[in-house]
């Protein structure tokens, strides 16, 4: 199987999966999910303390998914370490093989489960990506004189896309690829019409012939959900007919599967979307079933 990098370069449609580390120290659930995906998707994403919430370390789920010859795609925020630790979690990423990186600010401690916690944000990921970038390009190895050992991460950033007027520029996004950013997954677009003017908007600024761009979706389980996720979710954009037609379903389960499948197809029709990053907490099986439908099985 090609590398999620080298689907990318190739010019393959890629398509990336989320799963969220456990709260317990037991890896058999993620295991269990990540077998479920791996026929259907590229590589897998592991969230590093989503939601301010204590779990497995992104780190270590990732190595255990390479273990099980999944690739995965290691999510690193910036609020809970300074740079000598997120150096020396990059240094261990490296050892055990793991290319891809996505980098995050990450939420506010506020959101979590221990909101006396002391933030860090002893960067930005935009920082975090010039320095990835550099570690890269100099090497990892403490002794600048050794350029032995410097890896090849394949850097990624987050984006959201917007409505836009003719004013707007991707000034964010111009500036995180400048950093470094070689790939971008964004945050959940179930909106074609305002996907296909973004992206031309970002093919305009030159933005899509530098980075490889993945959109956010994932099947929908109800209309409150729908709800709930464009109300709260930061960047989620989820027009009203996609919520009407999860409202009058018999079953909603499979309507968010066709859904997602038709919006993948269409997703690959618009030029300079490189692929789909699916989002589905718990709902392995149906990100499975929505990228059968849309026939990239």
């Amino acid at each position: 199987m090609r590398s999620f990098r080298k689907t990318l370069e190739s010019g393959h449609f890629a398509i990336t999966a989320e799963l969220t580390p456990p709260r317990e120290p037991d890896l058999e659930s993620l295991a269990v999910a990540a077998k479920i995906l791996k026929p259907a998707v590229t590589a897998i994403n592991l969230t590093d303390g989503a939601g301010a919430r204590v779990r497995v370390c992104s780190l270590a789920a990732a190595i255990h998914l390479r273990g099980l010859d999944v690739e995965p795609i290691l999510q690193m925020t910036c609020r809970d370490r300074n740079r000598i630790a997120i150096k020396s979690d990059l240094l261990a990423a490296a050892a055990f093989g793991i290319e891809s990186v996505l980098t995050l600010t990450g939420d506010g401690v506020d959101a979590g489960d221990m909101p006396e916690a002391m933030p860090v944000f002893d960067l930005d990921s935009t920082t975090l990506l010039t320095m990835i970038r550099d570690m890269s390009r100099d090497s990892l190895a403490l002794d600048r004189n050794d350029r032995n050992h410097a890896p090849a991460f394949f850097r990624g950033a987050a984006d959201a896309p917007v409505a836009i007027d003719d004013d707007w520029r991707p000034a964010g996004l111009l500036a995180k690829i400048e950093a470094g950013a070689q790939f971008v997954q964004s945050q959940y677009c179930f909106d074609m019409q305002l996907l296909e003017r973004y992206m031309q908007r970002l093919s305009d600024s030159g933005v899509t012939e530098r980075v490889y761009f993945l959109v956010g979706l994932g099947p929908l389980k109800s209309a409150a959900g729908a709800r709930w996720m464009r109300d709260t979710l930061y960047g989620t954009i989820i027009p009203d007919g996609i919520i009407r037609r999860m409202e009058a379903a018999r079953d909603p389960r499979h309507e968010g599967i066709v859904i997602c499948s038709e919006l993948i197809q269409q997703a690959r029709e618009i030029r300079g979307v490189s692929g789909v990053h699916l989002m589905a907490p718990g709902q392995h099986r149906e990100i499975v079933e929505a990228i059968r439908f849309a026939g990239l099985t």
